[in-house]
């Protein structure tokens, strides 16, 4: 006698409704897993991503020159030691170097060695600077007048025997101290140089301590002027180029610090 074949019984997937056939519900559980495994993987990759821009990974940039350099992105009020100890070092180095010559290019484009004339700060005023000191300030603040302040200043010591070529006078940098973060966007540095004067008299030079420290600030400044900016304009925009300006120039007083 035959047994009666016993009724397939359908797999119900996970539903109280209508029953679905044990193939279909093997497919439906498989595309869901898929499904699962995609959405673990994109939620990991987003969180490798996020460490990688947390990390701020150099990345290589190609000059114009075919230099390769390493470069990677920092806020805009962030500057590296390095950047700030070269932007102090550099202008101070431009301001207070004087040996009454400049370079300018002839109509062939060729580098010619000229007298510099200097620049005077006030009308019919003795007291001039070099041209080159005079466009090295451009990295000071204008605020209130500190720039035109200093110029000031600077003309006041600038010998006229420069302009005359009997006297040449030099700074020799000594030590500049790590940058100190006094705030967001603002740091203060110690440059320790000497200031040595030399003339037809003394070429063996005389030299006086010139020791400050400089407070510099973030500011933002056009990498890539357009053609029609002004002379003055690219000078000054070259002054910093750094993203940086000096804001304050004091005497290095070491007690002061101690106390």
């Amino acid at each position: 006698m035959l047994k009666p074949r016993n009724k397939q019984v359908p797999f119900k997937l996970l539903s109280y409704g209508d029953s679905v056939t044990t193939k279909f519900g093997v497919i439906t559980l498989t595309a869901f897993s898929l499904a699962l495994i995609s959405l673990v993987t994109q939620f990991l990759n987003y969180g490798a991503i996020r460490r990688l821009n947390n990390q701020q990974v150099p990345t290589l940039i190609q000059l114009s020159s075919g230099e390769t350099i390493r470069a990677q992105s920092v806020p805009s009020t962030e500057r590296s030691n390095e950047v700030i100890k070269k932007f102090v070092s550099d202008t101070f180095i431009r301001m207070f170097n004087w040996d009454g010559l400049i370079q300018t290019f002839n109509e062939r484009g060729e580098a010619v060695t000229k007298p510099d004339d200097g620049i005077p700060i006030t009308e019919g005023s003795r007291n001039r600077v070099t041209s080159r000191a005079y466009e090295a300030s451009f990295a000071i603040t204008e605020r209130e007048d500190f720039r035109a302040s200093f110029l000031l200043k600077l003309a006041e010591m600038t010998p006229n025997g420069v302009f005359s070529g009997e006297t040449q006078i030099s700074l020799i940098p000594r030590f500049i101290s790590e940058p100190r973060r006094l705030r967001d966007g603002r740091w203060e540095i110690d440059f320790i140089a000497t200031l040595v004067t030399f003339s037809r008299n003394n070429n063996a030079g005389e030299g006086i301590p010139f020791n400050k420290t400089i407070t510099v600030e973030a500011v933002t400044t056009p990498q890539n002027p357009p053609n029609e900016t002004t002379e003055l304009a690219k000078k000054i925009y070259a002054a910093r180029q750094a993203g940086l300006e000096i804001t304050q120039i004091v005497d290095l007083d070491l007690r002061g610090r101690n106390n």
